[in-house]
């Protein structure tokens, strides 16, 4: 079976809208030629691809393992032409490295700085993504390097302990809190809480702390980075859980610091790569590079 990346990529066009007529659309093809080209990929594979009902279509068994597939084989081809302009620019090396939100703000920045003045001829983009979507990303091969925290044990990735990360309390000045130094996160819940957005790995932990403790974990607001998180907090519209070292970048005046007592509040970010051992010397760079600037810090 011999396959067109054009013909894969309007594949996988159809199966995320649900349509040819919407995926033609989307690709600005005509709905015939596509539906063609659907039939021809069908008829050389020898199976049906998708399954057709009157509100569109969906994938077959067969269908889901191409789109797999496929989805990896344009990665690899988009990587191949990035590469090929890179080294027409003198680019020796690309490292695509996807992380959560807590160690882009307190570890990679100085980290990847120095990466870089040390490797001045490779490139690294960077992405923010949540921890579930960053080991999601590396396991997928969309992602070289994954910085998250430890929030499952998905196959075919091998895991290096990175940077602690200890969450603390903010609380408004005139807060009843903010005469402790310290407490637990169970003795917060009597308070409305500040939190940071559904899908992160913070939101998952402090509700299910909560939940452990037969509690509610009351959020008035959800903020999307800790900036908005201490603003919100700094205009006395609750207190906030977030990572201590962030705390340090983003505090501002009339707020105060409480530490938490909570064993879970001593976390360990984690740094995930693929284990079949694919990744470019210039991954394996950067890896050795922040494992040690992790160690240096210990």
């Amino acid at each position: 079976m011999r396959f067109d990346l054009t013909t894969l990529q309007l594949f996988l066009a159809v199966l995320e809208t649900g349509s040819i007529s919407a995926a033609a659309e989307r690709e600005h093809i005509a709905a015939s030629a596509l539906s063609k080209r659907i039939s021809e990929l069908e008829r050389s594979a020898g199976m049906p691809l998708l399954t057709r009902h009157a509100r569109g279509v969906a994938a077959t068994s067969a269908g889901r393992s191409l789109a797999r597939g496929a989805r990896l084989m344009l990665r690899q081809a988009a990587d191949l032409s990035a590469q090929i302009q890179d080294h027409a620019h003198g680019v020796r090396g690309h490292v695509r490295l996807f992380a959560n939100l807590s160690s882009i703000t307190q570890f990679l920045p100085g980290e990847l700085k120095s990466f870089l003045a040390e490797h001045p001829g490779v490139r690294v983009d960077l992405e923010e993504r949540v921890s579930s979507a960053v080991t999601r990303a590396v396991a997928e091969s969309e992602a070289d390097i994954g910085v998250f925290f430890l929030s499952d044990d998905r196959e075919g990735l091998v895991h290096y302990p990175y940077h602690k990360d200890e969450m603390a309390l903010l609380v408004p000045a005139g807060h009843p809190l903010a005469r402790r130094r310290s407490l637990s996160f169970v003795q917060t819940l009597d308070y409305e809480h500040v939190g940071m957005h559904r899908g992160s790995a913070a939101s998952f932990m402090l509700h299910r702390r909560a939940n452990e403790a037969n509690r509610e974990w009351r959020v008035r607001f959800h903020a999307t980075s800790y900036d908005a998180l201490v603003a919100l907090v700094h205009a006395g519209l609750g207190i906030g859980v977030m990572p201590l070292k962030a705390l340090a970048l983003y505090r501002q005046e009339g707020v105060k610091i409480v530490k938490l007592t909570d064993e879970w509040a001593h976390r360990r970010l984690s740094i995930c790569l693929r284990a079949d051992d694919t990744q470019s010397s210039a991954a394996k760079l950067l890896l050795q590079h922040l494992l040690a600037s992790a160690r240096a810090a210990e």
